[in-house]
């Protein structure tokens, strides 16, 4: 019994603090400015999250994953596949691994 009421106190204390925002923010009127820096928050997460994995493919030759997150960004600027992208990554890393290791 103890047990379960930890589990659900632990859901009630992470879902409101998830579930707050969504109706606070609807209510308020945000700056333009804010607006724009609230959308780049999903791409500094998502650079922050990739980033350090990149440079720890190859703990030796980091140059190796700054290579390989290259060519991905290269290739999904150019709107290539996501497939394509992560395939091309994985082989130039792959392929550099075996060269220069």
């Amino acid at each position: 019994m103890g047990l379960l009421l930890i589990i659900l106190g632990m859901a009630v204390v992470t879902f409101v603090p998830r579930l707050l925002p969504v109706f606070i923010i609807d209510r308020l009127t945000l700056p333009k400015w804010m607006h724009k820096w609230l959308r780049s928050i999903p791409y500094a997460a998502l650079g922050a999250l990739i980033f350090p994995g990149i440079l720890s493919v190859e703990p030796s030759a980091p140059a190796i994953g700054v290579i390989g997150g290259g060519v991905a960004a290269l290739i999904a600027y150019f709107r290539g596949h996501i497939l394509l992208v992560i395939l091309a990554a994985i082989l130039t890393v792959f392929t550099l691994q075996m060269w220069l290791l």
